[in-house]
């Protein structure tokens, strides 16, 4: 009948055309889904979400920072090694808080903990911070999912050096919650910051 299309082999309308409108309505309800898992898998406690599992450049500076542990992408035997350029394409972020061990309010600048996490690819509960001074905490990973906690490269301006704290400083935003006030999370400040081992 004029107007009308007929079914032929395999479901497939006689015209030659296809069900382009089935198609997509599939692929946007499988887009949905998929996005309604990420969305569940990112309230859970020890996900870090990551872009792929490309190993990352080797350095061509001085190491300057290591990541080990359950992680996925590495540039290195088992490790991700940082040196200043590597780190330097990860997105700056700024802080302005007061410090247990400073005066008055200092600006920190760096990079989220939870970007470089995802850089590596980490998956796991707890990361052991190392410092060059042998200090040694394990941090639980919900802390860099709930809030803002900055790996500081500079404070007021001024790149951190291993005499005053640097090369990295784990910096929380304490003034804007109260709860970050709280001692515990004063002993994650590891400043002289070297090593993460993520579990």
């Amino acid at each position: 009948m004029h107007g009308e299309r007929t079914i032929g082999e395999r479901g497939m309308p006689s015209d030659g055309s296809t069900h382009e409108g089935g198609r997509h309505e599939r692929r946007a309800g499988f887009f949905r889904a998929a996005c309604v898992l990420l969305t569940l898998l990112a309230g859970m406690p020890g996900f870090v979400a990551h872009a792929g599992d490309q190993p990352l450049a080797p350095p061509v500076g001085e190491i300057l920072l290591t990541v080990s542990g359950n992680i996925r992408n590495g540039n290195a035997a088992g490790i991700a090694a940082f040196d200043e350029s590597i780190l330097r394409t990860l997105p700056r972020h700024s802080i302005e808080t007061t410090t247990v061990v400073t005066d008055g309010v200092r600006r920190f600048e760096g990079f989220l903990m939870r970007d470089l996490l995802a850089m590596v690819g980490a998956q796991g509960r707890t990361v052991t911070a190392s410092a060059l001074n042998d200090y040694v905490i394990d941090i639980p990973i919900e802390d860099f999912r709930r809030f803002d906690v900055l790996v500081a490269t500079h404070m007021d301006g001024v790149r951190l050096q291993p005499r005053d704290k640097g090369p990295f400083w784990i910096v929380y935003p304490r003034d804007a919650h109260d709860e970050l006030r709280d001692i515990r999370y004063d002993y994650r400040w590891v400043w002289q910051l070297m090593r993460l081992d993520v579990k």
